[in-house]
């Protein structure tokens, strides 16, 4: 019996699952090992392997392809390596596509060697602005990067003896022992084993051969190997004499895979308490095991140089609130970034090829920029603002992400509870516009694309560019999920398996009583106010969907339409219209026509216009071989939606559906109401009652839509 059987009829078929997902062609394409002089001849077939991390860096986000569009009157770029591909979308970024833009134009600055590869990439903003969310997809972008063909690269090891020394080999005094493989403690660049006066001549060759495909910037292989490299390479020249080409015998070049997890170039430092932080945190610490081993504490063999930014070398390092740090620490990125090198305790100069990158929010900067001290640390920043959004559907994305149906199975969402929250995260972010009777609303409608009158794509971008602290101030996107959360648990929706915008606006209200950032308290009547114009624009909405339900009887409204038609017809060729109850001639019904022109507010001045264009719009159809319906003419087709809510509503009489008796009749042509609102609208049975309960009782109040 084989180890299968015992373990089940199933046991291979569940192995074989396993094993067709796992590539193990790949695997040894990632694990790789060659001579120093293999590793020569692939740098001459695929130059790019000797790319610096800024370079592999823009090179991975321009790899995931980008897509252009107009906003504002803008030029935008979209760059899909945001939208989070590495993770179907769990880290995607919405509507944040100029402040992308900003980062990459940085990037792509940095690969062409224009100077910002010497600076601090700061990403500023207010809380919950995804700024730690950019710089987790860069660190994940630029792993993923590095697994791939395009993006591989190379560090390597030293082969010596078992005390990690240069000792001769058995019967041998010239020929050193390579039993045992040490790796580049700072993965470095294989090149920078070359010396230097060597080196240039071999990057003119390679870059002779080499166009980046994203930039022009040129290979730069620059700095020296770290201290412990430093010596082996010195031992092992001594040993052979300046036998350049036996030392490179002892390099085993490896391919890498960067790995923020097994602290492969890429680094996360994140302040702790200040009494406690330590620089070595950053550059490494000596290894006091060693010392009695290695007999010195400045034998680079007796350190670790497991600091973050030694282990970040060849990707990137991300500073999580940066300005927190002690100023002790800010001295060491000073070097890092300017310099490219960092200084270990007791240790020379050490170089190195990695982003740096921190992230801090506006109290702290503030804080920065009125530190003298800091000024050294502020010319060496490059700030990027990461504001919140400013447009509605980027903002519904965010929320759809994190409670859509995927996510959310055993609660119903009604139709825009998500939307609501939106809107007012939204209008709590954006500046009361300067122009005469334009409400925040509508600036908020404008700024999604919607088009109002009176407003053109130039009074959008007038509207944005006077207002450019927009999105820096605001309700959090986090603040508007926990509330959702909050609403998803409670016990009306556990017992309805329901939440409505009701729900979610409320537990946004009672909220802010406790909200940590929110202590003013005219800042709080403002955003309650904003919550009240949010729960108006929401009953306008539902209005108009009841209203869409209720008429949406397709045979009532085609009679409706071509009573109407035929009333115009006869109107414009001043004709009779045959009664079809009577059989007799009559007048054309004008209380008819103008009951459905009211509905869109067509006047009474207007009406032979009006009425004269549907024929000539019936007329260009019929030349073109195109039949007229009911629903060709979006505006007519608005009024006719509008008149017969008006006429159904009487039948229906919705308004009873506030009292507690409502007739069998009646009752039918509700329920047919609503599985109209739960087949079109995406209610359920629960939102779609409580939604005409409420519509019911603003019709009760009298305050409906032309009513």
């Amino acid at each position: 019996m084989t180890d299968l059987d015992r373990n089940g009829p199933n046991a291979s078929d569940l192995i074989g699952l396993i094993e067709s997902r796992l590539n193990r062609e790949e695997f040894q394409d990632h694990h790789w090992t060659g001579t120093f002089w293999e590793y020569l001849a692939r740098c001459e077939q695929n130059p790019s392997v000797l790319r610096n991390a800024y370079q592999r860096l823009y090179d991975a986000v321009l790899a995931r392809g980008s897509e252009h569009y107009k906003l504002f009157k803008r030029d935008c770029v979209r760059y899909h390596f945001f939208s989070d591909p590495f993770d179907d979308g769990k880290d995607g970024i919405f509507g944040l596509d100029f402040a992308l833009m900003k980062l990459v134009d940085f990037l792509r600055s940095a690969a062409e060697g224009y100077g910002t590869d010497k600076r601090i990439l700061l990403l500023h903003g207010p809380v919950g602005s995804s700024k730690s969310t950019i710089a987790r997809l860069l660190k994940k972008g630029i792993e993923h990067y590095s697994r791939t063909p395009e993006g591989a690269l190379y560090s390597y090891s030293w082969l010596l003896d078992d005390r990690c020394g240069v000792s001769p080999m058995e019967g041998s005094a010239h020929e050193a022992v390579k039993a045992h493989e040490y790796p580049s403690p700072m993965h470095e660049e294989p090149l920078t084993l070359v010396p230097r006066e060597a080196r240039r001549a071999l990057l003119d060759r390679f870059n002779e051969g080499w166009s980046a495909e994203h930039h022009g910037g040129k290979l730069r292989v620059e700095g020296d190997p770290d201290p412990f490299s430093r010596k082996i390479y010195a031992d092992l020249m001594q040993f052979y004499e300046g036998d350049w080409k036996k030392v490179m015998d002892h390099v085993r070049v490896r391919r890498i895979v960067l790995s923020e997890k097994d602290r492969v170039g890429i680094g996360t430092f994140q302040p702790k308490d200040e009494k406690n932080q330590d620089s070595t945190e950053l550059t490494g610490d000596i290894n006091y095991r060693k010392i009695a081993q290695f007999g010195s504490d400045s034998d680079p063999r007796a350190f670790n140089f497991d600091g973050e930014l030694n282990i970040a070398n060849r990707g990137i390092c991300e500073f999580i609130e940066v300005l927190k740090l002690d100023v002790a620490f800010l001295y060491d990125l000073l070097g890092a970034s300017q310099e490219h090198s960092i200084k270990p305790k007791k240790f020379a100069q050490t170089s190195i090829d990695e982003v740096i990158l921190g992230h801090t929010n506006e109290p702290e900067y503030k804080r920065l920029q009125s530190n003298e001290m800091m000024e050294a640390f502020r010319d060496r920043t490059i700030k990027i603002d990461v504001p919140y959004n400013i447009r509605l559907d980027d903002e519904i994305k965010i929320y759809q992400k994190d409670f859509g149906p995927e996510r959310i199975r055993n609660v119903h969402i009604a139709p825009h509870t998500l939307e609501m929250a939106a809107m007012w995260a939204v209008l709590t972010r954006l500046e009361e516009p300067k122009k005469a009777g334009l409400t925040l609303v509508q600036k908020l409608k404008l700024y999604n694309g919607k088009s109002i009158a009176g407003f053109t794509e130039d009074s959008v971008r007038e509207l944005k560019e006077e207002a450019p602290r927009e999105g820096m101030d605001g309700i959090s996107p986090r603040y508007i999920q926990d509330k959702v959360s909050n609403a998803l648990v409670s016990r009306q929706a556990i017992e309805e398996r329901t939440i409505n915008p009701f729900m979610v606006l409320n537990e946004l209200e009672g909220g802010m009583g406790h909200h940590s950032l929110i202590t003013d308290e005219e800042t709080k009547k403002t955003y309650r106010e904003l919550l009240s114009v949010v729960k108006d624009e929401y009953e306008d909405i539902i209005k108009a969907e009841v209203q869409r339900a209720i008429s949406a009887d397709e045979e009532a409204i085609m009679r409706l339409c071509t009573n109407y038609i035929e009333n115009v017809r006869a109107y414009t060729q001043k004709e009779r219209v045959v009664n079809k109850y009577t059989g007799k001639d009559e007048e054309p019904d004008e209380r008819l026509m103008r009951s459905i022109e009211d509905k869109i507010d067509i006047p009474e001045s207007r009406k032979d216009d009006f009425r004269q264009e549907i024929m000539n719009y019936i007329g260009a159809l019929s030349l073109d071989g195109k039949k007229f319906e009911y629903n060709t003419n979006a505006r007519l087709y608005k009024a006719l939606e509008l008149k017969l809510f008006e006429d159904s509503r009487d039948t229906i009489k919705l308004k009873n559906l506030v009292s507690s008796v409502v007739d069998d009749e009646t009752q039918q042509k509700i329920d047919v109401v609503k599985q109209r609102l739960i087949r079109q609208f995406g209610y359920n049975e629960v939102s779609a009652t409580d939604v005409l309960n409420y519509v019911a009782s603003i019709f009760a109040r009298g305050d409906a839509k032309g009513g």
